[in-house]
């Protein structure tokens, strides 16, 4: 068992400070175990209840009579499943003194789980939950090929630990069918799975360019409308996520529309029937794929939110993977599947127009990082997983 000690830390935090926290993320992700960590170190009373267990289904038959009664820490895993306690809460967070934390788990957004932010604005604070980091499986995972074990079979714990890789890739590809079959249904989500799995895997070929739901939707053959539920059901439920465009308004043609990556790059493989690590390198997305992949754990490092992360783009060619506005600085990264970058002229480009106070090149491989010019370094994918990982902040 991999300890994810930084979101433990967090957790107690938000729980001194908050009468509710909601740990989101992606079903199997590891929010039973981060919540069964927390128990383990909780002094005090604890209970815990998982609403898919039919016992524990039983016991909550009158939630605001078992519930009134706890004082401690109380867990409620996947409470999306019983939307009604959302307006019980709300109640028993308001008492005085707060006898009870409560540490509600979903695998749903708070856009999808509606009574959330009906019930609960004020009293709850959002944990969003991703697959396993570099950072948190460097010193837990015995291969000297971990970095490139993370990537091909992607975060959810139980692919990236499985013995084997075949035993990885069954355990994607069931994961992919319980999860249109079951899950999206458990969210009053009715579509037919084969649709939706068809909307998926063309977007896994989608993965990493500027969204087009115009040229999807004919290759369907629905509306632009109806892709574009598709899209927001699948980010919703942590299983993609949009990259926003940053304008500089320099007076060039820049991209408006957001890119779309898959959000575990396990699952864009299986997506991608992608079956092994010489697959993996022989495959036309494999840079897409390594974009993605590198670009979410520099996001997870940075712990930049929503609005603070962007990517830039002008139709003459100039780009920037990745641009993140944080504590009014800008730093920018380019992230390059090669062992050996160069400093290209959009790199340049992006440097001088969107005015960076330092530009990284994340590349392939491990090492330390090196001067590639003024104001430009590059980073070896391998020091994601330091505790210092930037030379230069």
């Amino acid at each position: 068992m991999i300890l994810r000690i930084h979101h433990l830390e967090l957790l107690k935090q938000q729980l001194a400070n908050f009468p509710i926290v909601a740990v989101l993320g992606a079903r199997q992700v590891g929010k039973t175990t981060l919540a069964r960590q927390l128990e383990d170190g909780w002094d005090g009373p604890k209970r815990y209840f998982d609403l898919e267990d039919p016992d524990d289904q039983a016991r909550l038959a009158d939630p605001a009579f078992v519930l009134r009664e706890l004082k401690g820490l109380v867990v409620l895993d996947e409470i999306q499943l019983r939307p009604d306690i959302f307006s019980l809460l709300r109640v028993l967070a308001d008492r005085p003194h707060a006898p009870a934390r409560f540490l509600i788990l979903g695998s749903a957004a708070p856009e999808l789980l509606k009574h959330t932010a009906e019930s609960l604005a004020g009293r709850v604070v959002f944990h969003e939950l991703d697959g396993l980091a570099l950072h948190e499986i460097a010193q837990g995972i015995s291969s000297s090929d971990w970095l490139d074990t993370r990537w091909l079979r992607g975060g959810f714990p139980r692919a990236l630990l499985a013995d084997n890789a075949q035993l990885s890739r069954e355990w994607r590809d069931a994961f992919i069918r319980t999860y249109l079959e079951r899950d999206l249904p458990q969210l009053g989500i009715n579509l037919p799975a084969l649709t939706l799995r068809r909307f998926w895997t063309m977007l896994a070929h989608y993965h990493g360019q500027t969204w087009n739901g115009s040229e999807l939707a004919r290759s369907l053959g629905v509306s632009d409308k109806t892709v574009s539920r598709y899209l927001d059901i699948l980010e919703g439920t942590f299983m993609t996520y949009r990259l926003m465009p940053w304008h500089a308004n320099v007076g060039k043609r820049e991209i408006k529309s957001p890119k779309v990556y898959v959000a575990d790059t396990g699952l864009l493989h299986s997506l991608l029937s992608i079956s092994d690590q010489d697959a993996l390198l022989a495959h036309p997305k494999c840079g897409a794929s390594w974009e993605g992949f590198i670009l979410h754990e520099v996001i997870r490092r940075t712990d930049a939110k929503q609005g603070e992360v962007f990517f830039w783009s002008v139709h003459a060619g100039a780009e920037l993977d990745l641009l993140i506005l944080q504590d009014g600085r800008r730093l920018g990264f380019e992230i390059k599947l090669t062992r050996s970058p160069k400093v290209t002229a959009s790199m340049r480009s992006s440097k001088e127009t969107l005015k960076l106070d330092h530009l990284y090149v994340m590349c392939y491989g491990t090492g330390e990082p090196w001067p590639m010019s003024e104001g430009v370094t590059a980073v070896p994918a391998s020091c994601l997983a330091a505790e210092q990982w930037l030379p230069i902040r």
